[in-house]
């Protein structure tokens, strides 16, 4: 085990943050991950072989907040991928209005991302599918070995618990979220053949892990009091989760939107002032990129906001974050180096505002596992 990984052991009165060392860590939890996927390489892809065969299968990516957001970034690449029908629906939304969103005839892969693994909506998901879908099966992947969803059991069910370092104790979830990411990613793309993917994929994370701390802890110190997050494909999902992470790491004092490159002339446009950060997460797809590019001009151009920061794998000119060595590769590699930058300005931002970072909530009414939820029955 690395230094860095047995860091996050440590005790939790260190002064270092769990948050901070759960960003830098995941260059290490990524390749950790992706060591347990090869050491169980055989049972996870007889489980999904013959599911996978089916010409009608309906593959769910599901979660709670964060874990949702992870649906998000994958489902178009999977669906690409796999050929099969894959749609990311957030757990809330399957409890909340199961009769919209579970099809009881459809065969059925439910993908159940959870840190905790106890949220009690990822829960009721599960139970739900049990009880509508004729021919369902489950696969798990958590961060927790001690949480419900890991003690799922059955011939209709592979669990996979990723490593103990992976489950963040900070508030937000940030390593978590890469890693099981990247499982999905490559059990879904052929876990051995994935190798060279990950290995590319790590040191890129490991390259803004060392670079960006800095540039992200002096842009923060600018107090910006809107920031928007714009992203096409698979980075709409990551820019929600970007929104996401800095709105909890400042108890919701920074006002943060996301967007889509294209829909956010489309009114949202609006909230851009002097006070606004907007971070565009430019695509390596050539068609893509000119319509990433065509909304960084024009913003700069606009002279409104008060910074516009490209995150690429390719040259974007000043104010741009640079990813190296996934200059051709497919967006969906680049999830996880683009994140980091937004992990880390989050955390700095929280500094910024005297905030503890692993317990941002000064109310106490929002926690790291979501308590107070009612699971009703459709006869409530």
């Amino acid at each position: 085990m690395s230094d860095l990984l047995s860091a996050a052991k440590a005790s939790a009165d260190d002064a270092e943050t769990w948050t901070r060392r759960e960003i830098l860590q995941q260059p290490e939890t990524l390749r950790g991950t992706y060591a347990l996927l090869m050491q169980q390489r055989q049972p996870i892809e007889a489980f999904l072989a013959p599911l996978l065969a089916k010409p009608d299968l309906r593959i769910i990516l599901a979660g709670a907040g964060t874990s949702a957001f992870i649906g998000e970034c994958l489902a178009m690449s999977l669906a690409r991928r796999t050929g099969r029908r894959v749609e990311a629906v957030a757990t809330t939304d399957i409890v909340s209005a199961p009769d919209l969103y579970l099809e009881a005839d459809t065969p059925t892969l439910l993908v159940s991302f959870g840190r905790s693994g106890n949220s009690p909506e990822s829960v009721a998901a599960v139970e739900l599918v049990d009880a509508r879908v004729t021919d369902r099966q489950h696969l798990i992947i958590t961060c927790n070995a001690d949480g419900a969803l890991a003690g799922r059991r059955g011939d209709d069910a592979h669990v996979i618990v990723l490593p103990e370092a992976t489950h963040d104790r900070a508030f937000a979830m940030t390593s978590s979220f890469s890693a099981m990411m990247l499982t999905a990613l490559a059990a879904f793309s052929g876990i051995e053949a994935f190798a060279e993917r990950v290995r590319a994929i790590a040191d890129a994370v490991a390259q803004m892990t060392a670079e960006v701390e800095q540039p992200m802890a002096a842009l923060a110190a600018r107090s910006f009091s809107r920031v928007v997050y714009l992203g096409s494909g698979p980075f709409r999902g990551l820019a929600r989760e970007a929104a996401l992470k800095l709105l909890e790491l400042t108890d919701g004092r920074v006002v943060t939107l996301f967007d889509s490159t294209l829909g956010f002339r489309h009114g949202p446009k609006t909230v851009v002032n002097a006070e606004t950060l907007i971070v565009v997460f430019v695509s390596n797809d050539p068609l893509t990129r000119a319509y990433d590019r065509d909304m960084i001009d024009e913003l700069r151009a606009d002279g409104v906001a008060g910074t516009v920061l490209a995150v690429s794998a390719q040259d974007e000119g000043k104010d741009t974050i640079s990813v190296s060595g996934l200059a051709d590769t497919g967006d969906v590699d680049l999830l996880f180096p683009y994140i980091v930058p937004a992990q880390l300005f989050a955390l700095q931002a929280s500094f910024n505002l005297g905030l503890t970072p692993d317990t941002p909530n000064a109310t106490g009414t929002v926690n790291r596992v979501v308590q107070g939820v009612r699971i009703h029955s459709s006869q409530s």
